[in-house]
């Protein structure tokens, strides 16, 4: 997309309109994590239902991250020629269908063959709904990108929770899951009626089809690689680590991913007045800060009372660093989909090899030894947050035409 100058003035034509885009973007975030929680309290029963084995399901749940991972880089395409809202909408709506395969899946080829499907969908519906963010964000001038990805953790825990309340109940996994698919992708065509309809202008050059992340996103793209390994590290080793390191009980290693979990979503709900206030490159260098103390006192730790709350800085720490990195992504060059698909391809390539990673350190070394490259991976943030010096800019242009403007003026004017 090109950039067009102009006078200063109300974004959208109102306040009153940019608050409702600002709404509308929050739930589509919501709602793709609510469709994230719902597979993941899910995954148990599938394990069962098929029979695997932690290998095999190991290689099931590597299936929708390569899905991700190849599919992101078309999302810039599809917006191009969609336009925000329309991409938003088809997409998410593909996810929440995508959704209710996995669960009816009869064995492990077709599960890998749906898991790769859902990751697809789910990846390139999350590249669109966070360029919407940033475009939204700029007309705005001021942060709520953090505000979002938080959106998308409570979203996320919400449907977890409601998805173990019917486990607790047994109720019907596929019964479940297809009645929560149908009701968020009703909730998606409600939503995505509000969102601003953002198009590149008609000259504009579309994006190639398929390509590799822009340069500009990499070094970008690098500090969201290790924000989000120690993210993965973290939710998926924490409670391990708090069984056979420190010889907690299995429901006090359950804490551990709970206090990571909640104070993420609090953190990212509450980050973006921190942000106003310290910038993205300090708030940057903070969260790094932030993060490798929590690192440092999960390795020091022999016992839970010191671990749970390492887990829980860890948290707090990298809570912010991914949305300030699409944030930048979308500032840094003429296409802001196909630079935060290239941020969202490497942090996402992050968080697949990041549980690989720290299982093989620990078995040559040790589990404490693993989370001692979680902490230096921490601390590499301070070192790098000068990459996301784009997102604290509050740029004097927004991506738009005349015709959006009108088309969301009048997409808002009704609510």
């Amino acid at each position: 997309m090109t950039t067009t100058p102009t006078p200063a003035g109300p974004p959208f034509g109102g306040a009153r309109a940019a608050r409702r885009a600002r709404v509308a973007v929050a739930l589509t975030f919501a709602v793709h994590g609510a469709v994230g929680g719902t597979f993941v309290s899910r995954i148990p029963w599938i394990q069962n239902h098929l029979g695997l084995s932690a290998g095999q399901l190991g290689l099931a749940l590597v299936m929708p991250a390569i899905g991700s991972s190849l599919a992101m880089p078309l999302a810039g395409r599809v917006v191009h020629r969609f336009g925000g809202r329309a991409a938003v909408a088809g997409l998410l709506s593909l996810c929440c269908v995508g959704l209710a395969l996995p669960v009816l899946a009869p064995s492990l080829p077709v599960l890998c063959l749906f898991l790769l499907a859902y990751g697809a969908t789910a990846g390139m519906s999350d590249v669109a709904m966070n360029a919407q963010g940033v475009e939204i964000e700029q007309r705005l001038g001021r942060s709520i990108m953090s505000g979002l990805h938080g959106m998308w953790s409570a979203g996320g825990l919400v449907a977890a929770g409601v998805a173990i309340l019917a486990a607790h109940q047994d109720f019907d996994p596929r019964v479940q899951i297809g009645v929560t698919a149908f009701v968020l992708l009703a909730l998606v065509h409600l939503i995505c009626g509000t969102l601003p309809d953002l198009r590149a202008p008609e000259q504009a050059e579309a994006p190639p089809r398929f390509a590799l992340p822009p340069r500009s996103s990499l070094v970008i793209g690098l500090v969201g690689f290790c924000a989000v390994f120690a993210e993965g590290a973290s939710m998926d080793w924490s409670g391990v680590y708090l069984r056979d390191v420190t010889g907690a009980s299995p429901t006090v290693a359950a804490a551990a991913y709970t206090a990571f979990s909640l104070t993420m979503a609090v953190s990212r709900l509450a980050g973006d007045a921190a942000i106003r206030r310290l910038g993205a490159v300090r708030a940057t260098r903070l969260s790094g800060a932030v993060a490798t103390a929590g690192g440092v006192l999960v390795v020091a730790a022999d016992r839970p009372a010191l671990a749970i709350p390492g887990f829980a800085l860890i948290g707090v720490g990298v809570a912010v660093v991914v949305p300030l990195a699409f944030a930048a992504a979308g500032r840094s060059g003429g296409n802001p989909s196909q630079a935060i698909a290239g941020v969202a391809t490497v942090t996402y390539t992050s968080g697949l090899i990041a549980p690989a990673i720290v299982g093989g350190l620990a078995q040559a070394t040790s589990l404490t030894a693993s989370f001692g490259v979680v902490t230096a991976l921490s601390a590499a943030l301070m070192l790098s947050a000068g990459a996301l010096r784009r997102a604290e800019e509050h740029p004097s242009v927004i991506v738009t035409t005349p015709e959006s403007k009108r088309s969301f003026e009048k997409n808002t004017s009704a609510i």
